[in-house]
């Protein structure tokens, strides 16, 4: 896949401050598993659904669920936003809905006009 999302050199030096100390095993790529957590959520994907180059799904999914409980991601953002320098509040939005297979078919089966 070519559209695959890779955080740069750059942001990933903006991030690593934010990073939790290793303690014991070290870590798997951070790079890799942030871009693949990055990729997932922009395009709204299950996480067994991550591509073979992000590794396994589980590493993903655990941690994120590892620093979300921790408020890491949380610290990131509100870093990244008080180096923005902008007194805004800033909001992100990952709200999505799911219809039913059948919810564009009801009208049409019924007898009603379809739109």
């Amino acid at each position: 896949m070519s559209d695959l999302f890779w955080l740069t050199d750059a942001q990933m030096a903006r991030l690593a401050p934010f990073f939790p100390k290793p303690h014991g095993k070290p870590r798997v790529d951070d790079r890799r598993v942030l871009s693949g957590i990055i990729f997932l959520n922009r395009n709204g994907l299950r996480w067994r659904d991550a591509p073979k180059e992000y590794g396994p799904h589980k590493t993903l999914y655990s941690r994120w669920k590892r620093w979300s409980e921790k408020g890491i991601f949380a610290r990131m953002m509100v870093g990244l936003a008080a180096e923005h320098g902008e007194e805004k509040t800033v909001m992100i939005d990952a709200t999505y809905l799911k219809a039913h297979r059948t919810a564009t078919s009801m009208v049409a089966k019924k007898g009603g006009a379809v739109v």
